[in-house]
């Protein structure tokens, strides 16, 4: 038996059967919950009924976690080790699960144990009632007030209230999805957060359930204070993306025609005053104001001008369609099934 471990950039196919559940954790320094983590994914999917892969993303570990999981790999028929060559970040170690993943469904997790497995099956069955993504709640979180709850509360609220999906625990990562709904996103930066809200983009229906939550029991939080700031910026690019991103030109362009405007009335009314009154006008402020607004505006109109042919260049080049067909109903296709 030899372990199933890419060492390139192109996912393979070496599991003849496709699972019905493919599990992707990221991992990152976590040797001591790794045994404990592949069991408990494994005793809660054996009994289910449903075919299953297990892929476990090492991002760039240094505690061991790489030479453990190559030994599991081994060992292992139902585990795959995708090993990435340095510390990516998190976002990064879920698009390679991802892209790697060949179920169904896919269920995602933190590596730490604070995640129980056992509810996989719980958010599946709710993923089967018709829903794309099932989120997870943490309901009754074993984190600290200051440092975890009260940032993550703030930043719920917030998240709720920029995308409009209202969900009451953004951060947890134990999430079903639709695989095809996973196709659809194209994950950068630091948007592994937002994936409920990429997935509202694409369309999906969205739906989250109580999870259990465990005090972590090995090694070190991995999180802190110092991602607020990354998590406002990503969620200005959310913003933008759900607002204009097959429209920049209404966001850039409106702003611009507004300066411009500005710009032109007020270099007019000062063009009213020096030659019609006859007064100076070069020691005004207004000038000033008048130049700037107008070179702000046609900056901002071209800059929505170049925004138009990147998104077009976007869709385009990846054969990305402007809109998602949930389904086709016809009379001859309904007749078939018949």
């Amino acid at each position: 038996m030899t372990a199933i471990i890419y060492q390139n950039t192109v996912p393979h196919n070496n599991f003849s059967d496709q699972p019905n559940v493919s599990v992707v954790v990221p991992i990152y320094n976590e040797v001591e919950s790794l045994p404990h983590l592949i069991d408990a994914i494994s005793n809660s999917l054996k009994n289910s009924g449903l075919s299953y892969e297990i892929i476990l993303v090492d991002d760039g570990s240094k505690d061991g976690s790489t030479q453990l999981l190559r030994e599991q790999a081994i060992l292992r028929t139902d585990l795959r080790a995708v090993l990435l060559r340095r510390n990516y970040g998190q976002t990064a170690a879920m698009a390679a699960g991802f892209n790697y993943a060949k179920g169904q469904v896919i269920v995602t997790l933190d590596g730490d144990l604070q995640n129980d497995p056992a509810d996989i099956p719980l958010l599946i069955a709710k993923l089967e009632e018709g829903y794309d993504l099932v989120s997870g709640w943490r309901k009754n979180r074993q984190d600290g007030a200051l440092d975890r709850l009260l940032p993550s509360k703030i930043a719920n609220w917030l998240i709720g209230k920029v995308t409009d999906v209202k969900l009451h625990d953004y951060g947890c990562s134990l999430k079903a999805y639709r695989s095809e709904l996973v196709a659809d996103m194209n994950l950068y930066g630091e948007l592994h957060r937002f994936l409920p809200a990429l997935a509202y983009i694409e369309g999906a229906r969205i739906t989250e359930i109580p999870v259990r939550h465990h005090a972590r029991r090995f090694g070190q939080s991995k999180y802190g204070l110092g991602r607020t700031f990354r998590v406002l910026m990503d969620l200005l690019t959310i913003w933008f993306m759900k607002k204009f991103l097959t429209r920049p030109m209404h966001v850039f362009g409106w702003w611009g025609l507004i300066s411009m405007f500005a710009g032109i009335s007020i270099g007019s009314y000062l063009t009213f005053v020096k030659l019609v009154l006859g007064e100076e006008i070069g020691n005004r402020p207004l000038l000033v104001l008048a130049v700037v607004l107008l070179l702000a505006g046609v900056q901002l109109f071209s800059f929505g001008l170049l925004a138009e042919l990147l998104m077009r260049t976007y869709h385009e080049s990846q054969g990305r369609p402007i809109y998602r067909v949930r389904e086709v109903v016809d009379a001859i296709a309904h007749n078939t099934q018949q």
